[in-house]
């Protein structure tokens, strides 16, 4: 899926970006990209720092001004509009609260349109709107990382925006809090229907939250998918290894053959996965990307040895060093617990249809 798509059956995109580009000296911290968002969608944009997805999403705020391309909102060109005449909002990574205001006070923040009784109900629903209900007298500096999170996220949302941008909301948080704080913000935005655009560089975040996710390096968007689609195709190395632990097995790709899979000649052996693309030749260097859970432990395959074993609680990760001296890494559910322990010779492999055959 290219990034310009949008999901089957999803209508006029409400986001359309064409060949946006942003330039910071000689270098494109933006490079031409080209991407779809749908009404009521949660789109993350997924990369390493410096990889321009903080641009993108200043770009789409009004706050950075493109050098090339175009942005439309609703079939409406915003490319050169304000801030604040865009129907857009945006939520960042420090909350920038004002300390000075109480928690009512910063969510009103924007809402001065509104008479004295219209904002103050609008207040009280969005603090119950985010469980802060009874904190509207309360000072930010009185409140947890998640309850300031949460207050940041109202004032976000004061306004109705078509349209909310959150710059890595959660990395202030806690693991315990990131994770519930991700589930209310994904239950959330299916109650209010309102588009969002999330960035971020864990993986782990962008698949509790998004819809689709799109792949940046080094200003360009290289995949846009379904996490699902993402996790099980990825279109090269950087993404397969971006969305989670894998093994890259280095190998020769083997000659053309029908059928859904093909032969990679390794150092330690030849191996089959899904066929790749038909512009790698017979002969390509190429990787072998296999995820550690699809790693199968029996009594059939290649020759290895268990030189690592880490007990997760629910699964259990191996350290397997193969005949070659090449380690692999496969990880299982705890049960057996006793099997395979270090130093045990085992024999692995895996179903073709699960590993994909990648560029090297």
């Amino acid at each position: 899926m290219s990034g310009s798509q949008v999901p089957a059956g999803s209508g006029v995109p409400l986001l359309r970006l064409e060949g946006v580009t942003k330039r910071f000296g000689a270098g494109a911290a933006v490079d031409g990209v080209d991407l779809a968002l749908a009404e009521n969608e949660v789109f993350c944009l997924l990369g390493p720092s410096g990889c321009g997805k903080s641009t993108l999403l200043r770009m789409i705020a009004g706050f950075e001004r493109p050098d090339a391309g175009t942005i439309r909102l609703g079939g409406a060109d915003i490319t050169a509009d304000p801030p604040h005449r865009r129907p857009v909002n945006m939520m960042f990574q420090s909350y920038a609260l004002f300390p000075h205001m109480s928690v009512a006070g910063n969510v009103a923040y924007g809402l001065s349109s509104l008479g004295r009784a219209a904002r103050a109900a609008r207040v009280e629903t969005l603090l119950r709107l985010v469980r802060l209900e009874g904190y509207g007298a309360r000072r930010p500096d009185t409140l947890s990382g998640g309850q300031r999170q949460r207050v940041a996220l109202a004032r976000a949302l004061a306004r109705e925006p078509r349209l909310l941008l959150l710059d890595e909301p959660l990395t202030a948080l806690d693991r315990a809090l990131r994770e519930e704080t991700q589930s209310e913000l994904r239950a959330l935005q299916r109650r209010l229907g309102t588009s969002f655009v999330v960035v971020t560089h864990d993986p782990e975040e962008a698949m509790r939250l998004a819809d689709r996710v799109g792949v940046m390096a080094g200003g360009r968007i290289v995949q846009v998918g379904a996490t699902a689609e993402l996790y099980e195709n990825p279109a090269s190395r950087y993404v397969a290894g971006l969305l989670g632990d894998v093994n890259l097995i280095p190998g020769t790709l083997g000659p053309a053959e029908p059928g859904p899979s093909r032969a990679v000649e390794t150092a330690f052996g030849a191996l089959r996965a899904r066929a790749p693309a038909p512009a790698l030749e017979p002969g390509a260097a190429v990787v072998v990307a296999l995820r550690p859970e699809r790693v199968e432990l029996g009594a059939h395959g290649l020759a290895a040895t268990v030189t690592e074993r880490i007990f997760l609680g629910d699964r259990i990760a191996r350290t397997l060093r193969m005949g070659d001296g090449t380690t692999l890494r496969a990880s299982g559910p705890a049960t057996g617990a006793a099997e395979h322990p270090v130093g045990a010779e085992i024999r692995l492999g895996f179903a073709a249809e699960v590993a994909a055959i990648l560029p090297a």
